[in-house]
């Protein structure tokens, strides 16, 4: 498809940290030589203004990153315009990871230390030890998923590898959480060997209350599937 006939989107949304004069007409010049360029205006924002100068953060939605620079080389052009800054938003948001584990108790007191932990953790353990499926009652394990991938087959992107299929993962687990409640983890294997993914997979299930197979490519994520659904003991898909 013609990127020229593709509207701007969010996916490609940027925000630029904007300094000028502080007179009459020059933010209108600024949004004239973005709208010019085909860019999509969003939220503005004021940064700091005094009688001479404003600085403004000023959030536009292009249709890929050619379209983006052009529309920044565009403002740059506008006369005694600054940009002092461009902030790709996606990645903003993908700083540090999407996802993270928080204390469902919060280790405020000696005591709770001492029951969470060691000592008092061991008499729970020797409970689940005496009966395993009381892992589903006493640990994170019932409310748990697995999204496991091999980054052979993400979204339209292909075979990418494991690193770079962890922001689809990530972005999976929050799906998970947002619309379930369900804590789910991104475990992406540095290898596509059918039979080395089952194995890994089994060996770790035991934390997981299931396993969701994520953008690994067929036929193998077929292979893959049926083996671990016939030797777990959990939902596996």
């Amino acid at each position: 498809m013609n990127n020229h006939l593709t509207r701007p989107s969010v996916s490609h949304s940027f925000t630029m940290r904007l300094s000028y004069p502080n007179r009459v007409g020059m933010f209108s010049r600024i949004v004239q030589a973005i709208g010019r360029r085909g860019g999509d205006l969003g939220a503005i924002d004021l940064v700091a203004s005094d009688s001479g100068s404003m600085t403004r953060d000023v959030t536009v939605r292009a249709r890929d990153d050619a379209h983006t620079r052009d529309i920044v080389s565009a403002v740059r052009q506008v006369r005694d315009v600054r940009v002092l800054n461009v902030s790709d938003r996606v990645f903003l948001l993908h700083l540090g990871g999407k996802i993270s584990i928080q204390n469902k108790v919060p280790l405020t007191t000696r005591d709770t230390l001492s029951m969470a932990y060691t000592p008092g953790v061991a008499r729970v353990c020797e409970a689940i030890a005496e009966h395993h499926e009381k892992a589903y009652q006493l640990t994170i394990k019932g409310n748990s998923v697995a999204v496991v991938s091999d980054g052979t087959a993400v979204l339209g992107l292909g075979d990418i590898g494991p690193e770079a299929a962890m922001p689809v993962m990530e972005g999976k687990a929050m799906l998970f959480k947002q619309f379930a409640d369900i804590d789910a983890y991104p475990i992406c294997l540095r290898t596509k060997n059918a039979d080395e993914i089952v194995e890994t997979v089994a060996n770790l299930s035991v934390g997981f209350g299931g396993i969701n197979l994520e953008d690994i490519s067929a036929p193998r994520c077929f292979d893959v599937e049926a083996r671990l659904q016939e030797r777990l003991e959990i939902p596996v898909f």
